[in-house]
């Protein structure tokens, strides 16, 4: 299976309702929307915030994506948006030039209905997530806070961050798990989710 049609199969589930498909495309694209953040914006914390507000913005919005482009390429187009409304928002100028490869730059129609998304309702609860997922990551034990940080923020694989914490995998996937269930269960008040579901 193509990555793209990954991606679409995960989109269609995520527009049922399975917010596990819709986290699944967030770990994917987290790092690389990070990346493209930082042409825009230099400060790493901002990027991270900029970076959640497009993901939140790209979720409220799933309904309305048809698949004529792909995934990505869509949430790239919101990356981008969300950065240059942030920077207007601080008194900052985007950059005029970027370097963008043509296939993710395609047109992005939707871009009207996003905006009215950019409230200081999201931006409150993009400020929540964040805190909330920062201070459960610092109250962690230190190996499912190592796990977890190594698997997510350095997007190591489970072979080798089991050779970095002189583990078998089966334990650093049982730590990364136990990690991930925290922090959703900081997160469900926030994102009004059943007990049943992680996100």
């Amino acid at each position: 299976m193509a990555d793209r049609e990954v991606d679409q199969a995960l989109v269609e589930r995520a527009q049922r309702g399975d917010k596990h498909a819709f986290e699944l495309l967030v770990l994917k694209y987290q790092r690389k929307l990070g990346r493209l953040l930082s042409r825009f914006i230099r400060d790493p914390a901002e990027v991270e915030d900029v970076a959640q507000e497009a993901f939140i913005k790209a979720y409220r919005a799933l309904p309305s994506f048809r698949g004529d482009s792909a995934f990505y390429t869509w949430l790239y187009r919101i990356g981008i948006n969300t950065a240059k409304n942030y920077l207007v928002a601080m008194g900052r100028r985007a950059p005029t030039t970027t370097e963008f490869d043509s296939e993710e730059a395609e047109n992005f129609e939707d871009g009207d209905q996003l905006r009215d998304l950019n409230t200081p309702e999201a931006e409150l609860m993009t400020r929540q997530i964040a805190s909330t997922v920062n201070q459960t990551l610092e109250a962690l034990p230190d190996e499912l806070r190592t796990a977890i940080t190594l698997r997510e923020i350095e997007g190591m694989s489970y072979e080798d961050i089991a050779s970095v914490m002189n583990c078998p995998i089966g334990t650093v996937r049982s730590r990364i798990f136990r990690a991930r269930e925290t922090i959703a269960e900081r997160l469900r008040p926030l994102l009004d989710t059943s007990k049943d579901k992680r996100w």
